[in-house]
């Protein structure tokens, strides 16, 4: 029988907090509990923000935490040309397509929308608009003449073509904390045209945290509940790049006193300050409520 492969994958932009270590310690948990492996995997995209240093203070924190895992550990910047492959696939699919409008441009887009009809612009679950679409926005000629100049694209996947490959509709796999998998709907439209690549970065979180679990053969992905309606996404990927399905379990966040998730970009509490003030394993199991 194949044994279960658990992920623990955090960005070394930052130092861990006890968000990192709830969901580090989760997967600990429930890989030993069922005899399975746990991975770790390093996903530095953002070769600016990721750093060596971080990435070698993040491993000695999880392993001052207790948590043990298989070598290698995986970075996703050593495999970028996995990720070009699949997006060649999609391509080749018709499914992707570059749009050339600025941050500042779908700004105004949105604003002029809402000022015109005096209701909100569709918006994807995590609260950001979704992609108006070069045409609605810029005359041909001005597309034409962004593509001729090679300016900066956002490669987007077309989200109605995708989805009118499917032969059914998508639903995963949400195994709950009584150990019960219950069946929950995708809707992956409500994302609109997500963003699978850049000019100048050769993936995304979506495509890349996909196929690296494929690549990986992680059977369980257990992470936060901020990433639940993500799981569309990733199911509509799955299904068009003919990569396996896995279980997922969506955890409780940590949160702050504002009740808001804990950031490595506020600065909220390392672990490493939490040791230093004398805090151990134990008392950070404590912290995030694991027994």
């Amino acid at each position: 029988m194949t044994r279960p492969v658990f992920r623990f994958a955090p960005s070394p932009n930052g130092r861990l907090h006890l968000g990192h270590a709830l969901s580090a310690l989760l997967n600990a948990d429930m890989a030993r509990r069922a005899g399975g492996r746990l991975l770790v995997r390093i996903e530095d995209i953002d070769r600016a923000r990721c750093t060596p240093e971080l990435e070698a203070a993040m491993l000695a924190d999880l392993a001052w935490l207790g948590v043990s895992w298989e070598a290698p550990v995986r970075r996703q910047s050593e495999h970028f040309s996995d990720y070009a492959a699949a997006l060649a696939r999609l391509e080749a699919m018709g499914l992707l397509y570059r749009g050339y409008l600025t941050r500042g441009e779908i700004r105004q887009a949105v604003a002029d929308f809402e000022a015109r009809e005096g209701t909100p612009f569709p918006r994807d679950p995590d609260g950001a608009p979704l992609y108006p679409g070069d045409a609605a926005v810029l005359p041909e000629e001005e597309i034409g003449a962004r593509a001729a100049a090679g300016a900066p694209f956002a490669l987007r996947l077309d989200m109605n073509a995708a989805l009118a490959r499917l032969a059914a509709p998508l639903a995963w796999k949400e195994l709950g904390e009584d150990g019960r998998v219950a069946e929950i709907a995708a809707d992956p439209a409500r994302w609109g045209d997500v963003v699978l690549a850049r000019k100048d970065t050769p993936t995304s979180y979506h495509l890349s945290v996909v196929l690296d679990d494929a690549l990986q053969g992680v059977t369980h992905v257990v992470r936060g509940r901020d990433l639940f309606e993500a799981t569309a996404v990733h199911r509509l990927l799955q299904m068009l790049l003919g990569l396996g399905e896995p279980v997922y379990r969506h955890h409780r966040l940590v949160l702050d006193g504002d009740g808001r998730k804990l950031s490595k970009s506020r600065g909220d509490t390392a672990l490493a300050e939490l040791r230093a003030q004398g805090a151990g394993p134990a008392d950070i199991r404590a912290m995030v409520g694991l027994a």
